[in-house]
């Protein structure tokens, strides 16, 4: 066989190889949901160890995040605006998805960022008015909290103001957890019953 033939069945075999390696990427990319309010987290990502308390003052892990899927959202009880309207949508979405199969209904956790003011007790009268299944956590302090907040990447700054009180800034990301308790998804906004519905069954592979 010539130099020239050689090289032709060489360039075909590259060609087939590229060719072949494309469809595959294009095939991965078609396999991770696209979602409207958020990212994918594509291969999930495991959790740092830590350790919160709930409403009624219980010890708070990795391992009850798992066997089941999570909304997991920081905030505090004096949010004015962000964190009341954040909750009422999630409220809102879990009524809709308790319509669906009981796999499709997610835990939801709300953390607080503000450990000072926000006891177990204070979290026990506030996280269920917007849903009694709802799941409130704090810390026994501010570090602890912040220590926490910074696995999940969540900013948390808090300012001391001249009346001798503070205000609390945070970053409002909602992180979504797989039955496995690993980070599946990272949700940015923006936040609508309709949205996340149509996200959650993207991240799910639920029907509907």
């Amino acid at each position: 066989m010539g130099i020239s033939k050689w090289l032709s069945v060489i360039l075909v075999c590259v060609m087939a190889v590229a060719g072949a390696a494309a469809a595959l990427v294009w095939r991965h990319e078609q396999t991770v949901p696209q979602l409207i309010t958020g990212t994918r987290i594509e291969p999930s990502r495991a959790l740092a160890d830590f350790s919160l308390i709930d409403g009624q003052g219980r010890k708070f892990g990795p391992a009850n995040l798992r066997g089941h899927w999570t909304i997991l959202f920081f905030g505090y009880t004096n949010c004015p605006a962000f964190c009341p309207a954040t909750l009422s949508t999630l409220a809102a979405l879990e009524k809709q998805l308790r319509t669906e199969p009981a796999a499709a209904v997610p835990q939801v956790v709300f953390v607080s960022v503000d450990a000072k003011r926000d006891t177990p007790a204070q979290l026990a009268k506030y996280v269920p008015y917007f849903d009694p299944s709802f799941i409130g956590l704090t810390a026994a302090d501010q570090p602890s909290i912040e220590a926490v907040a910074k696995d999940f990447g969540v900013a948390v700054i808090i300012t001391p103001t001249q009346d001798g009180d503070y205000t609390v800034d945070h970053s409002g990301e909602l992180f979504v957890l797989g039955p496995d308790g690993r980070l599946a998804a990272l949700l940015t906004g923006p936040f609508t019953v309709q949205a996340l519905a149509g996200d959650w069954r993207r991240i799910t592979a639920l029907p509907g």
